[in-house]
């Protein structure tokens, strides 16, 4: 069994025939947040972010860069994501890095979402979910970002992996962005909007969960009553959101409760430029991530 530094298990759970045999992911998405404070710490070595760092805008700058963010937070957040783009811009390199990373994140028992938004239909999609989600992959983290916007059926495939592995799933559901609203926000001939439907179908695949679902999605922490226009039930999803935009970004108790209502407390702040302004220095990254963790825990209750 894996552990991070402080003893807390790591997502092997027990060791059985076929592989390892894991709680579902919403479980320990709920033990995690509650151990170290509901933030996840993004893992995106912008360009920008790596000159500021003084490193090389090559594989070699992004290895240094993602260990270092691992080095200071593993063990202390309850999850890290790396942003898959900005691994794959580096090509057959950077995706090897990618790989070091999510096995590495997962060897301290901190849980990692792989934040690739994958979405398509068919054998694509299945493609999609043996890479991300099956076991033995070397880019299976312990949860994956996926679109729904072929329909939510064209996640099945998605879905299916991530619950028989004990992994888990975030949809884009309510972003932040300008553009969003136009897809997200239109209705169906029976009156229900794209993100309802996308919150329904989650909710589907968590009934029944204890204590939290394993099928969340994705809702910017700044969209304010964007849930309420759209005629999504946030809390009747019964699974977790990442939310971006929490603290540094904008949004505190009061933006939480619009948005989220008394869903929030299945919420997991999701920071980056927050917490990876603060490097190289790794005691100042830990430093920058236990305040966001505490401004997130502050303003989700």
């Amino acid at each position: 069994m894996s552990a991070a530094p402080d003893g807390t298990p790591g997502p092997d759970v027990v060791a059985a025939q076929g592989g390892p045999v894991r709680a579902p992911f919403g479980a320990r998405l709920a033990a995690a947040a509650a151990a170290h404070g509901p933030l996840c710490v993004g893992i995106d070595p912008h360009a920008s972010l790596l000159a500021a760092w003084g490193l090389t805008d090559d594989a070699a700058g992004l290895r240094t860069f993602a260990l270092t963010v691992l080095d200071a937070v593993a063990g202390r957040v309850a999850a890290v994501k790396p942003q898959a783009a900005f691994f794959e811009r580096h090509g057959a390199a950077g995706v090897a890095v990618l790989e070091e990373v999510v096995a590495a994140g997962r060897q301290t028992g901190t849980l990692v979402v792989v934040d690739a938004k994958r979405g398509d239909i068919g054998s694509t999609m299945g493609g999609y979910a043996d890479a991300f989600l099956r076991d033995g992959s070397p880019l299976a983290g312990d949860a994956l970002t996926v679109s729904p916007y072929l329909g939510v059926g064209s996640l099945t495939p998605a879905a299916q992996a991530a619950l028989a592995t004990g992994r888990g799933l975030f949809a884009l559901c309510l972003t932040s962005n300008p553009e969003g609203r136009s897809v997200q926000h239109a209705r169906s001939a029976d009156g229900v909007s794209v993100a309802a439907q996308v919150a329904a179908w989650a909710a589907g695949l968590n009934a029944g969960a204890d204590p939290q679902g394993s099928v969340g999605l994705v809702v910017g922490a700044t969209v304010g009553d964007a849930a309420a226009e759209a005629g999504v039930d946030l809390e009747a999803v019964h699974g977790p959101f990442l939310a971006p935009g929490v603290g540094a970004q904008g949004a505190g108790a009061a933006e939480l409760r619009a948005v989220f209502g008394r869903a929030r407390g299945h919420v997991l702040a999701s920071s980056s430029r927050g917490v990876l302004g603060a490097g190289p220095d790794v005691g100042a990254l830990r430093a920058a991530a236990r305040r966001a963790a505490d401004e997130a825990a502050a303003a989700l209750g």
